[in-house]
């Protein structure tokens, strides 16, 4: 059989960064509306379930690059953001950010400080991003619950000039007293909002 050229840079991609990851999860597809489909996984080690998109979007690299290094306009299309702002830039790819997130009455607000890092293949095959949450850098608020753990990947390929293809993977722990049932059951929203306006963004 055939290997198209997009499923040879999938694999390509999968073999270097995102195999271990990946293999961890059942994912099922939990909703699938224009062209961004959401899916959950339950994980060993959190009562709180795993999200994927993935989409094939309008846009290069270099557009979604700079859309994520555009930190202080996130609250444009990251689901119930606040605000993000930088607090400290090694590099056009790499930098730490502060950001608060609404969650409706009666739960309390999140905050959290998020490492960056994009990392872009020499020959142009794949974008490689990570957002990892850290400690430090901002002092702990009494009106926000700080987000205790948040990782989140971005597996990137450009299967046309003008299109790229995204798996975006979040784990995270929200902290506080969520249940964990109530915020599994609303879990495909936010992900799904984020994507559709991100596509504007890239067009």
């Amino acid at each position: 059989m055939k290997i198209t050229s997009i499923k040879l840079a999938w694999l390509v991609l999968f073999s270097v960064f995102g195999s271990a990851a990946i293999g961890q999860y059942n994912w099922k597809l939990s909703k699938d509306e224009d062209g961004i489909k959401v899916y959950l996984s339950e994980v060993k080690h959190s009562k709180f379930k795993n999200i994927k998109v993935e989409c094939t979007l309008e846009g290069t690299y270099d557009k979604l690059m700079a859309v994520l290094n555009d930190v202080d306009n996130q609250k444009s299309w990251v689901y119930n953001n606040i605000s993000s702002s930088i607090l400290k830039r090694m590099s056009a790819n790499e930098f730490y950010y502060y950001t608060k997130t609404h969650l409706p009455w009666p739960m309390t607000n999140r905050d959290a400080v998020i490492h960056l890092k994009m990392n872009k293949d020499s020959l142009n095959r794949f974008l490689k991003i990570s957002a990892v949450s850290v400690a430090g850098l901002v002092p702990e608020k009494s009106d926000l619950v700080r987000v205790p753990r948040s990782d989140i990947s971005w597996y990137v390929i450009m299967p046309t000039p003008k299109t790229i293809s995204i798996v975006y993977i979040f784990d995270a722990e929200p902290g506080g007293s969520l249940p964990a049932w109530a915020v599994n059951m609303f879990t495909e929203k936010g992900p799904y909002e984020s994507f559709k306006k991100l596509s504007k963004l890239l067009k």
